[in-house]
């Protein structure tokens, strides 16, 4: 059996990484909420957020985010909640309901599926 990147973390690394938190406090966050960066990377900012901040240029799931961080889904979401704490992202969860005035109309619809079927 071969060893992953995060079996050779030192696990006080990921301690000092997340403050020592295990859980994040925003439990709305699952595995494909989109998260998208309102800011860049600042000045003394912790080199993990940086690269949150990087990665979330255009909306990036939080799966997404650890591949690229190489770091565990749970660490990676307390790292983001630090950052929707200051502003810094927002997350756009794509299973939220929607209003009905938020649907698209029905009849417009109905006219994309006719055209896909006469392709």
């Amino acid at each position: 059996m071969t060893r992953t990147a995060v079996d050779n973390e030192e696990p006080d690394r990921l301690y000092t990484v997340t403050g020592g938190r295990s859980r994040a406090d925003d439990n709305d966050l699952d595995l494909v909420t989109l998260i998208v960066g309102e800011s860049g990377p600042a000045p003394g900012m912790q080199s993990e957020h940086a690269r949150i901040l990087r990665v979330c240029r255009y909306p990036t799931a939080v799966v997404e985010i650890a591949s690229e961080l190489d770091l565990p889904v749970s660490v990676v979401k307390i790292l983001i909640t630090d950052l929707l704490a200051t502003g810094h992202v927002t997350a756009r969860h794509p299973s939220a309901r929607r209003r009905p005035s938020e649907m698209p109309d029905p009849a417009f619809l109905e006219r994309v599926l006719v055209g896909l079927h006469n392709l």
